[in-house]
C-alpha cells in the first residue's frame, strides 16, 4: 500500500473514479462527500495526504485547505478546479496548497501528483521521528532538563544543529550552561566519535596561549623541551569549544581568524602549517557585538565564529525549571556522597522560586551539594547555603554581616514570614494574627519576596 489519501468531493461520480483510479496503485482511499467531517478525522499523526474539490456547498475547497493548515500545515492538500479557478489556485498554493488539478485531468497526472504529495509526507513524518528520537531518546532532554518554552526550543535547536557542519556561537550568562550545550552539539552530531577540545580563554595566560592553542616544536622557547601539539590540532575532526571568546588578545583573534579561513595551524617554532578540520564552538557572556562596535573584538572574526547563535536562558527565566534541576543535583550528590539528601520543604520550595540564582544552573549545583553534604545537620535547609547566608548555623533566620543592611532587613524578614507560614500550614489567616499585618501588606511582601501559600499548605 503505497499511502492514505482523503478524497473530498461532494459527487458521488468523482468520488468512485478517484478511489478507482489511485486504489488501482497501492493507494487506500477515504472517501468523505463534506470537508467538515474529513476534517474531524485528521490529526497531525495522520500519514497520507488530501485531495479536495474547491466548488463545494457547506465547506468549499479553501475553507478545507485552512481546515488543514490549522490541524498540520505540512499535510499535503491538493485542490481540483474548474477552468475559472486556475488564478484562484495559484492563490490557495501560496497559502499552502501542495498543487492543483484542473478539470478534466488524466488518471496519470492524479497518481504522479499523489505519488509526489505522498513522498513529501513521508519525508515530513520521518524527520520528525528522528528529530523527536534526538530530543528525548538519545539523551538530549536528560541532558538539558526542562519543560518552560525556552528549554524546548534550545533542544529543538540543537537537534537542527547538531548535525550541520556550521559554526555556533553560544551567547549566555556565566553559568548558564553553555559547554553542557556545546557538547550536545558535538556528541550528537556526526562528529562524535572525533575528539571535543574545551578552552577557556580567559584562564590561561598569555605567555601559554599560543603554545596551548596551536603547540609548539622542541626548542621553540625557553622550557620546550619536547614537541607539544596543541588542542587545536588535537580536535582535528572533532570540536573545539572556545570558551570567554572575547578574552582573545588581538593578535590571537587574527591568528585563530587564519585557522578558520585557511584549515591550517603552524606550531610555535615551526614553518610548515598543518591541516586541520574542526567545528569551532564559541561561548561569550558579554555583549560581544558591542565589543565589536568598540573595536576590541575584530568584526571579521565574529562573522567567522558567529554563523548560527544560540541564546541560552539565564535559570531565572526558567520557572520551575529550577525545582526540576535541583532535584536532579539532589540525586547526583547523594551518589558522589553517598549521603541522602534531605526532603525539601515548603520553605525550600520557596526559596528557589524566590531566590535570584545570579549564579544559574552553577550556583544551583553548588547549593544542592552542600545541602547533601550538610544533611547529618539538623535543621539544614536550602536557605543556609545561598550566598548572604550563613551556611555554618543551620538557622536561615541569621544572616551575614557583608550584606548591606536592605538586604539582610529583607532577608530577615522573608524567613520571618516563611516561618509564619510554615507554623500554620499557608493558614493566611492565622499568619496575619501571628505578624499583626494587614492583609494587603502580607499580599504585597509576599509577592515581594516570591511566597505563595500554596507551597505552605499541606
Amino acid at each position: 500500500m503505497s499511502g492514505t489519501v482523503i478524497v473530498i468531493d461532494d459527487e458521488k461520480a468523482m468520488r468512485g473514479s478517484i478511489e478507482q483510479w489511485l486504489g488501482l496503485s497501492g493507494f487506500e482511499v477515504v472517501p468523505f462527500s463534506q470537508g467538515d467531517k474529513a476534517l474531524a478525522e485528521l490529526t497531525p499523526r495522520f500519514e497520507g495526504i488530501v485531495i479536495s474539490d474547491v466548488k463545494m456547498p457547506v465547506m468549499d475547497g479553501l475553507a478545507v485547505l485552512d481546515g488543514v493548515n490549522g490541524i498540520d500545515s505540512e499535510i499535503p492538500i491538493i485542490l481540483i478546479t474548474g477552468h475559472g479557478d486556475v488564478s484562484m489556485a495559484v492563490g490557495a498554493m501560496k497559502n499552502g496548497a501542495y498543487d492543483f488539478l484542473e478539470k478534466p485531468f488524466s488518471p496519470d497526472r492524479l497518481l504522479d501528483l499523489t505519488r509526489r504529495a505522498q513522498e513529501k509526507r513521508r519525508l515530513v513524518l520521518e524527520n520528525r521521528s528522528l528529530r523527536k528520537q534526538l530530543t528525548e531518546t538519545s539523551g538530549i532532554a536528560a541532558r538539558l532538563i526542562g519543560t518552560c518554552p525556552a528549554m524546548e526550543r534550545l533542544r529543538g535547536e540543537i537537534a537542527d544543529l547538531s548535525g550541520a557542519n556550521v559554526n555556533v556561537l553560544l551567547l549566555g550568562e556565566t553559568g548558564s550552561g553553555k559547554e553542557v550545550i556545546a557538547r550536545c552539539l558535538h556528541d550528537f552530531g556526526p562528529r562524535a566519535a572525533k575528539p571535543f577540545q574545551a578552552v577557556n580563554c580567559g584562564a590561561i595566560p598569555d605567555a601559554l596561549f599560543e603554545s596551548e592553542l596551536f603547540g609548539h616544536e622542541t626548542g621553540a622557547f625557553t622550557g620546550a623541551k619536547a614537541r607539544k601539539t596543541g588542542v587545536i590540532e588535537f580536535a582535528d575532526g572533532g570540536s573545539l569549544f572556545l570558551d570567554e571568546v572575547t578574552s582573545l588578545k588581538p593578535d590571537m583573534q587574527v591568528k585563530m581568524l587564519r585557522v578558520l579561513q585557511e584549515r591550517q595551524v603552524t606550531p610555535v617554532g615551526s614553518n610548515i602549517p598543518r591541516s586541520v578540520d574542526v567545528r569551532l564552538i564559541s561561548a561569550a557572556n558579554t555583549d560581544i557585538s558591542a565589543e565589536v562596535d568598540a573595536g576590541s573584538f575584530r568584526q571579521d572574526l565574529y562573522y567567522r565564529i558567529n554563523t548560527i547563535e544560540i541564546r541560552v536562558p539565564p535559570l531565572r527565566d526558567r520557572g520551575d525549571d529550577m525545582v526540576l534541576l535541583f532535584e536532579h543535583f539532589l540525586n547526583l550528590a547523594e551518589k558522589t556522597f553517598e549521603r541522602a539528601a534531605p526532603t525539601l520543604t515548603a520553605e525550600d520550595l520557596a526559596t528557589l522560586r524566590g531566590h535570584p540564582w545570579p549564579g544559574n544552573v552553577r550556583e544551583l549545583r553548588n547549593v544542592a551539594e552542600r545541602l547533601v553534604l550538610g544533611s547529618q545537620r539538623s535543621g539544614n535547609r536550602v536557605a543556609d547555603y545561598l550566598d548572604g547566608a550563613n551556611s555554618g548555623t543551620g538557622n536561615s533566620d541569621i544572616v551575614s554581616e557583608r550584606q548591606s543592611l536592605a538586604a539582610q532587613a529583607a532577608e530577615f524578614e522573608r524567613a520571618v514570614i516563611s516561618r509564619a507560614l510554615r507554623d500554620h500550614q499557608g493558614n493566611i489567616s492565622a499568619v496575619l494574627e501571628q505578624l499583626d499585618i494587614p492583609r494587603r501588606t502580607l499580599n504585597d511582601k509576599m509577592t515581594k519576596h516570591g511566597l505563595e501559600r500554596r507551597d505552605f499548605s499541606d
